[in-house]
């Protein structure tokens, strides 16, 4: 029976060619699509799902009620907070800190063996107490977790530093150099084999053992810059835990708030809590956390999942629609073999046969499809995915959705087809593909709704990623040159500036660690009005310490007062304001005002605002001081000609200075725009995604719209004769598939502007959801759609009529 179906399925295969060819092809580019975008959900769903105790492991973050605070929840706490959960909350088994933002020698450093010269470049520097290595059940490859971290200047590396720095060899008790500095050698106690899948993205880890960053640091509650992690015994209630966390606020934050006379001492008591959150949901479930770790967002990934669901159900309603659209082409069939005896039940098994046996071959060409589009996929996505060809559970997963595929779209057209009467059939009362135009047109409209959901989704995203790269940012981020690493140079550091001043191609230079672009260091401090630090809450803002010519340099626009000068020695007691500090400030007249931090300053100046952070985010008050110690970074501005002659100067002159330490730079433009690489390849996918959308409804359409046309051939050609226009007749094949396109577009619209509303919700800059894009997305979509109908409609309009009625 089977094998009998088979046949018969690959000869009606074989003799409707064309229409074979689209069921098969748009079914095989929805399974493709299907295939990597599922496989792009299940990478991002896969983050931090391999502790081994993962139940039981948490990150501590703080929350605020205030409605006055922007950030509501944070993970950075005092110093002490690891050794007072491992000692008062039995309920936590281990509790464990860690920095992983760029502070000290967290971040990026020049990094050596101690036996060789040359150093290089690496980033992915933290911090970390031993008990993390237990805690995120780091996977060791020499070493062991209880010892790796446990001595003073220890440091674990990953795998891939391992082997580009020790290759065959075990590298526990080498020492290695950082920045160069020699009276601090460091000591590797471990190998890590960092998981790619976790929200934590190091190469080194730096043990905070006896390390204090400066006198009194570790025994106070003045500084936040750790976050903790913690695992808590089987069987812990964590909201009854969360409960007890509590006595912390009040027993060390609100009373060093109340001993140091800090207004937020009263804040703090009331609007303060913490939350346990489960470690598999820090990846996907943080956008509303501030922490300095990677991050995905679940409502994205939802939404491709539910692209990718939509894409496949695209390429199933062609098979329906075309599936019984063609019905009548095998009423006779149908007819004979009932009137010979076939029952229902048979015809129903054919059909279904035939159908698995399209889906198969659609599932298999879309494997290869698949594989063929990865390497475009995967720098469309930023991803590197690959197919698991090798896993045991692909190809059953592989046919049960051809078989599930093949189902689902052929149940309806077996059903369908298998009830016509035998006597209705050969009697040639069978409705010519019509009868059920009002769920085929139901089908249209879904697919079309779906292409302008799609489209209007790519269009925004392109617009505000246009409207960030070319708002007013507030300072000249073209032909800026950051080289990194600069630290290293030490004592040389000013005559490099010089001589790099020197260059006829160099317009200035300065240095600092703070830049407006994401990857450069972050300070935040609380200021007031001097002499009212006991009576007003504190201003919380950025603290930047840059070279006298930063701000020229930089091109941001001093509004009031004047710049930072060396020749003035009153300037290392100075700071620089932007607006909004002195906006939060109360200070209408801010020039030579003092305000207070750790000591009292003097304002001599005030910029206009500019954007250092994503425009997700409003401009925070800012506070520049003039100079302090050694600059990761010198940026210098050069001219816009000869740029290459430029660079190849500039490294030339590095090489004279540090002849052992290769140089690195970036554009400060480029940094700037990567700031959003995440923005442009959610759109990007979202265009891919739409013009996939568009394809496989056109392939839909085109053979629907060319079955159609055969099923009118004789009505147009009696219209012909009567005197109908090349015009109308043209109209009268297209009108109703335009139509389809309005109705799909009175119901994308609303969708589509959900959907993008809530998306721009997350930026405080952004655009304004026009008119003219639902529009655009209209016309595309309908455009399209005629294009694809015109072919078969002016094809039939300029037929002879002959053609069709010689044998009436």
């Amino acid at each position: 029976m089977i094998q009998q179906n088979l046949k018969i399925g690959y000869r009606n295969l074989i003799k409707n060619k064309g229409y074979s060819f689209i069921k098969i092809g748009g079914f095989a580019i929805g399974i493709a699509s299907f295939l990597l975008i599922a496989l792009f959900v299940q990478h991002e769903r896969s983050y931090d799902q391999h502790y081994s105790e993962q139940d039981r492991t948490y990150r501590l973050l703080n929350v605020s009620s205030n409605p006055e605070f922007q950030i509501k929840k944070w993970t950075s706490f005092s110093a002490q907070i690891g050794e007072l959960l491992n000692e008062d909350y039995p309920d936590i088994e281990i509790a464990g800190r860690m920095i992983g933002r760029d502070w000290y020698l967290a971040g990026d450093n020049q990094f050596r063996r101690i036996e060789e010269e040359q150093s290089n470049y690496e980033d992915g520097f933290g911090y970390a107490d031993p008990e993390m290595l237990e805690i995120l059940d780091m996977p060791m490859i020499y070493g062991n977790r209880k010892e790796a971290l446990a001595k003073p200047n220890s440091m674990v590396i990953s795998k891939r530093i391992s082997d580009k720095y020790f290759p065959g060899e075990n590298p526990v008790g080498k020492t290695v150099i950082l920045d160069e500095n020699m009276e601090r050698p460091h000591t590797i106690g471990g190998v890590v084999d960092f998981p790619s899948t976790s929200h934590l993205s190091f190469e080194f880890l730096l043990t905070l053992v006896d390390v204090e960053f400066w006198d009194g640091e570790q025994t106070s509650w003045c500084c936040q810059n750790y976050d903790v992690y913690l695992r808590v015994r089987p069987g812990t209630d964590i909201a009854a835990l969360e409960e007890k966390l509590l006595a912390i606020k009040e027993d060390y934050i609100v009373r060093h708030l109340v001993k140091t006379e800090n207004p937020f001492a009263e804040v703090a008591r009331k609007h303060r809590s913490f939350e346990l959150q489960p470690i598999g949901d820090i990846y996907l479930k943080s956008a509303d956390t501030f922490d300095n770790y990677r991050h995905s967002d679940i409502r994205i990934v939802r939404l491709f999942g539910a692209i990718a669901v939509f894409i496949l159900l695209l390429a199933c309603i062609n098979f329906v629609n075309l599936f019984t659209a063609k019905s009548s082409n095998r009423a006779k069939e149908v007819g004979v073999r009932k009137a010979v005896g076939s029952h229902r039940g048979n015809l129903i098994h054919q059909f279904l046969t035939e159908s698995i046996l399209y889906s198969s071959i659609s599932v298999l060409l879309g494997t290869f499809l698949a594989m063929g589009a990865l390497p475009f996929f995967n720098q469309l996505s930023g991803k590197t995915l690959e197919l698991p060809l090798s896993a045991w559970w692909l190809l059953p997963s592989l046919a049960l959705l051809a078989i599930l595929i093949g189902l689902f779209a052929g149940v309806y057209p077996a059903f369908y087809l298998s009830g016509f009467n035998p006597i209705s059939v050969l009697k040639g009362n069978v409705s010519r593909g019509t009868k059920n135009s009002g769920l085929r047109n139901t089908m249209v409209v879904f697919q079309f709704t779906t292409s302008i959901v799609l489209v209007v989704c790519a269009l925004v995203v392109y617009h505000q990623m246009q409207f960030i790269l070319n708002k007013k940012i507030g300072f000249d981020k073209e032909q800026v040159v950051l080289i990194h690493g600069a630290s290293t140079l030490g004592d040389k550091t000013d005559t490099f500036k010089e001589e790099l001043e020197k260059l006829a191609s160099v317009t200035s230079v300065t240095n600092s660690n703070y830049f407006p672009v994401e990857g450069t260091s972050r300070d935040n401090n609380e200021f007031w009005i001097e002499g009212r630090e006991k009576i007003d809450k504190g201003v919380g803002g950025q603290a930047w310490w840059v070279a006298d010519n930063y701000i020229p340099t930089m091109k941001i626009n001093l509004i009031s007062g004047r710049n930072f000068s060396r020749e003035m020695a009153g300037d290392t007691a100075a700071v620089i304001i932007n607006q909004t500090m002195a906006r939060k400030l109360g200070l209408e007249d801010p020039i030579d005002q003092q305000i207070r931090n750790w000591r009292t300053w003097n304002v001599i100046g005030v910029v206009e605002d500019f954007h250092f952070e994503t425009m997700k985010h409003d401009i925070r008050p800012l506070v520049f001081f003039c100079g302090r110690g050694a600059a990761s970074i010198i940026a210098a501005r050069i001219e816009a000609k000869d740029t290459p002659k430029t660079l190849s100067s500039i490294a030339t002159l590095w090489d004279r200075f540090m002849p052992n330490q290769p140089i690195r730079y970036a554009f400060l433009d480029e940094t700037y725009e990567q700031m959003y690489a995440d923005v442009r390849r959610t759109g990007n996918v979202f265009a891919t995604c739409a013009g996939l959308a568009i394809l496989i409804a056109c392939l839909g359409l085109f053979g629907l719209s060319t079955f159609l046309a055969e099923q009118r051939s004789k009505e147009i050609s009696v219209r012909k004769i009567l005197g109908a226009s090349i015009s109308n007749l043209f109209g009268l094949l297209t009108q109703n598939y335009l139509k389809l396109v309005l109705i799909a577009l009175v119901f994308g619209v609303p969708i589509s502007w959900y959907i993008m509303n809530s998306w721009l919700a997350n930026y405080t800059y952004r655009i304004d959801l026009n008119w003219w894009v639902f529009a655009v997305a209209g016309l595309v979509v309908g455009g399209i759609a005629l294009l694809t109908v015109s072919r078969q409609a002016l094809k039939l309009s300029f037929s002879n009529p002959a053609d069709f009625l010689k044998d009436e």
